[in-house]
This record gives C-alpha cells, structure tokens and sequence, in this order.
C-alpha cells in the first residue's frame, strides 16, 4: 500500500482507502456530544484494528479545574506495543504550553481558543489506540473529539512511526571557561531519540524568571552518535525558530505554516514565551540516534524553566529515552510566582 498524496495537485487522484472516524457523539440521538473523565479515569478515543493512518484529531475541552491542560495525558501506541510512542500533556500536544491558550494556526497544528487541532499524518500496520488519562484532582473533564483515520487493504510501505516527546527542566545558570560552549554538555534537551528515522519539529516554552534576552542560545543537532562539532550547528534560538534580532518587536507575535513565536505574556522578555519550528519542508534524517539540544542563553549562562514537545517519525521499537514527569512537576508557574 503506498499512501496518497495530500498536496493541492494531488487532490485529483483517485482514493481507494475507507475514510472513517471515532468521535465522542451522542449515541443516543441527543446532543451530548461529549465524553466526560473522571479525575484517575482513562478513557480510549480510538481502538483500531488493521493497517490505516490517522490523519487528523480535533479536541475541545472543558474543565473547572486549573492548569487541566498539564493534567491531562494524551498516549498513543501503534501496532500493539507496550509503551506508547506518544505520551505528552493534551495542551502541549496540540502546540503550546504553560497550560494556557491562545490564537495560532500552522500547517501541522492550532490552537483556536480552546479547539484544537493537529494533521500530523500518522500511519500503522496492525492497528492503534489513542487514549486520554486524567490526573486531575477533584474536577470531571467534559472532552469532546474526532480521531479521523484511513483504514487501507494493506499495509502502508516505508513509513516511520509517528512519536512526540515532551520534556521540562529549570535550567541553572552555568559559567563555563571564557563563556564557551564546545560540548553542548549542560544544554537543554528538546529530543533525545534511538533508532531510524527523521525529526520533524518542536515547540519551545519559556517561563524567564529575570530579565533580559534568553535567546542567544544555540541550537545543536548530534546525528547517529556524533561528537562535537554536531552536524547542524545553529546561531541563536530565535534564529532557529526562523526570527531573527531577538524577537525586537516585542509587542507581536505571528503565525506561519511552519515557524511562529505564538505566545507571551509581558512585551519584555520576562515571563512565559511559546515558539514553534515544524521540518515539514525539510525533515532532518538519522539512522542510529539523534540528539538534539539547545543552550539556555550564550553558553548556558542563564535559569529559565523550559519545557517543550518535539514530533519525529522512526521505525519502532523506539527507545522510551524520558519518563513522563509526574503530575506536580509538570504544572507550570504561577503567573508572578512559584508553583512548586
């Protein structure tokens, strides 16, 4: 089975897959269109037999409770595996973090208020399984979805599995010798991935406790076991996330297909920043690892609370390279102060 293309010129080619969907209708008749978790509960979106892809998810949540976005844990497991490929807070999945929303809209994922959406294709041979688990405390969860998927004869020919990994760490400051970095040793790990295939973007969230511009961090991607000098060797974080001169007006924020600085919270560099950068025109391959890291400021030399999702494909068994924090240490600081 070879996948059809997507693009606007490929619109015209016949199809010969069975379009299908789960969805948290009302099987009764009526109008409520929703699934509700309980606090612990988890609840399976989608248990799919045979070969397929998915290839879109939209969600809308509702929750009394705060910080629910952090508290919400989307999983994903292709083909029958035990630990699953995706595993990752419902809120960062679809694009943002600090359990907050916001307006933006990419090629593969946005966020409209408190829809979400993500196009991500995501092929399988034998089946998959999509769930949600609530680690909320003491509120319900109202979750409304669609998970639409192809179902194919066959199954799909070299196609990678579809991963996301979200990690977080407040960084500490660091002062290396002449403030050079020639290891990329203390760096903030967005990926860490085991195995074949191909990285294809992340979203970066920054909570800067003091002043003054985080982004003179580079980026550093060291493919199949590399040492320094890693292969792609950036100039700066906001130039890998396609900006350029510090973000310098402060007071916007944008959106495109592909990059975007689509959130913030003060007009200075204080407080909570969320940018994204998705390799869809340009995936960058590995056939044995990947690592990819980013300095938290020039040479390490500033703490900020980082946190971040990165979306790859590989051929599985993938190596489970992080735990998922537990619950309390995924919540995000509070607006001016601590959380933990």
């Amino acid at each position: 089975m070879i996948m059809p293309g997507s693009s606007l010129r490929d619109l015209a080619t016949l199809r010969d897959y069975k379009a299908l969907r789960s969805s948290s209708w009302d099987q009764t008749g009526g109008n409520k269109d929703y699934w509700v978790i309980e606090p612990g509960q988890t609840r399976v979106l989608a248990d799919i037999s045979g070969p397929g892809c998915l290839t879109h998810l939209w969600t809308t949540i509702s929750c009394g409770e705060r910080d629910y976005l952090r508290k919400l844990v989307l999983r994903m497991y292709w083909d029958g595996e035990e630990k699953p490929s995706v595993e990752c807070p419902v809120g960062d999945f679809f694009g943002l973090g600090h359990a907050a929303t916001t307006y933006f809209s990419s090629a593969a994922l946005s966020m409209w208020d408190r829809a979400f959406n993500c196009y991500f294709p995501m092929p399988f041979a034998q089946g998959a399984r999509v769930e949600v688990t609530s680690e909320c405390e003491t509120c319900d969860t109202v979750y409304y979805f669609y998970v639409d998927y192809e179902a194919y004869a066959s199954a799909p020919e070299n196609t990678g599995r579809f991963h996301a990994q979200w990690r977080r760490e407040h960084c500490v400051a660091e002062e290396l010798p002449d403030e050079k970095n020639l290891d990329g040793a203390g760096n903030y790990v967005i990926l860490d991935a085991k195995g074949r295939g191909h990285y294809v973007g992340c979203h970066l969230d920054i909570d800067a406790q003091t002043p003054g511009w985080w982004g003179e961090g580079d980026d550093m991607f060291f493919i199949d076991g590399e040492k320094w000098p890693p292969s792609l060797h950036g100039t700066g974080t906001e130039d890998y996330f396609c900006g350029a001169w510090n973000y310098n007006r402060l007071q916007q924020t944008f959106c495109t297909p592909y990059y975007g600085y689509h959130f913030k919270t003060n007009a200075d560099y204080t407080g909570k920043h969320s940018q994204y950068r998705y390799h869809i025109q340009d995936p960058i391959p590995f056939q044995e690892s990947m690592l990819f890291s980013l300095e938290h400021g020039h040479a390490n030399n500033l703490g900020h609370d980082y946190s971040s999702t990165a979306y790859w494909y590989q051929t599985e068994p993938h190596c489970h390279c992080v735990e998922l924090l537990p619950v309390e240490k995924r919540l995000p600081r509070l607006w001016g102060g601590l959380h933990i």
